[in-house]
């Protein structure tokens, strides 16, 4: 069960201790249920390259069922080539909060008139989620622009915009 909330950002947050960085790409073999690959390549570690599986979000958009293996690059490449557009480009780095939760901060497509920032953080329980406050952690200017559950704002929305509109 994947536990989030996502905010629209503008650039990388100061102040905070970097865990990692991820420069990744990203496509959809289908957006309703979400069918998606990934390459995963850590900044000085290894690449990873994973399919994934993700449910409707519930009502309030806070959880989904997600599925994901890691497949070999033959399996990779074959599912590159039957989407059949260009992967979207990602750069991940994620921060350390003062409370312990880790900030994931996405810069998507630089580059290109659609490039976008997003935040999110992943919790352990949907009422740690809904109680959770970006004033605890003196981050309520960066993260302003709560978009959790809000049609039109997930990957999958971005890739049927950017790629198949």
């Amino acid at each position: 069960m994947e536990i989030e909330r996502k905010w629209m950002v503008t650039g990388w947050p100061e102040g905070l201790p970097l865990l990692e960085t991820y420069h990744m790409d990203q496509g959809y073999i289908s957006v309703r249920p979400t069918v998606r690959i990934r390459r995963e390549a850590l900044e000085g570690g290894k690449t990873a390259l994973v399919l994934c599986f993700k449910g409707a979000a519930g009502a309030d958009g806070l959880s989904r069922k997600e599925i994901e293996t890691e497949i070999d690059q033959p399996l990779f490449g074959q599912l590159e080539d039957l989407i059949g557009k260009p992967l979207i480009q990602k750069v991940r780095k994620t921060y350390l909060l003062p409370d312990g939760n880790h900030l994931e901060v996405n810069c998507v497509d630089e580059g290109l008139p659609s490039a976008f920032w997003y935040a999110e953080i992943e919790y352990r329980t949907e009422e740690e989620a809904r109680s959770w406050s970006s004033r605890t952690v003196g981050l309520e200017k960066y993260l302003q622009e709560e978009c959790t559950g809000k049609p039109g704002s997930s990957m999958a929305d971005y890739w049927v915009q950017t790629r198949l509109g």
